[in-house]
């Protein structure tokens, strides 16, 4: 495991290697951050900024989604991965926020995760990101680096947030998350790791995978 001199120094490098790492989605409103978040969910962001642009000129709101038929929603979506499902889970979110929140998104993690579709990383990213909290959403990019750099020693989704949590100061969660995502896109892929040209590749645990 990382010791907190090099938890600090991991955070330092990436975060020169990496100024502009940042939520990649597109979005006006926290409810269009957390439909947005909803939609990403084994797809790219690109390809989520792709038709969120309709997306949310015909429903950009909870109570015009809560209305929009499941056709046409599909329709708008089809491009991404599991877009049915989204779907679904979209409209099924919509008319719960209105009926137990007014059409607002709550400031809450046990509120979100209520909601049909949010998981714990959805809920993560729309508290860090509409809200400003400091959270750590773990995703494939942030599950496999934190395992193979050293931060966590764990085999799943959960145990590998909470470890995260224990091994990063608190105020620098939300970076932390971006740059493992935007090293693991950029750098560190599951397959082929650039171990000759990471910034981090003294300090990496498995370096030279």
């Amino acid at each position: 495991m990382l010791t907190r001199k090099n938890v600090e120094k991991l955070i330092a490098e990436l975060s020169a290697a990496y100024p502009d790492a940042g939520c990649a989605l597109d979005y006006g409103t926290k409810y269009q951050l957390l439909v947005s978040v909803m939609l990403s969910a084994q797809t790219t962001d690109a390809s989520v900024n792709k038709v969120t642009p309709l997306l949310f000129k015909e429903a950009p709101d909870a109570k015009a989604m809560a209305v929009l038929p499941e056709e046409r929603l599909m329709e708008i979506i089809k491009s991404i991965g599991l877009y049915r499902n989204k779907a679904k889970n979209v409209i099924a979110m919509s008319r719960a926020l209105l009926e137990k929140h007014g059409g607002e998104v709550p400031e809450d993690f046990e509120a979100l995760t209520a909601l049909p579709g949010v998981g714990r990383k959805t809920a993560n990213v729309v508290l860090a990101e509409g809200f400003g909290q400091q959270q750590i959403a773990v995703d494939t990019h942030v599950f496999r680096l934190a395992n193979r750099i050293g931060l966590t020693a764990e085999k799943d989704v959960l145990k590998t947030e909470l470890g995260l949590q224990k091994a990063i100061p608190n105020d620098r969660w939300t970076l932390t998350h971006h740059l493992l995502i935007i090293h693991g896109r950029r750098c560190c892929s599951a397959r082929s790791p650039q171990c000759r040209s990471c910034p981090i590749n003294d300090i990496c645990e498995k370096n030279g995978l």
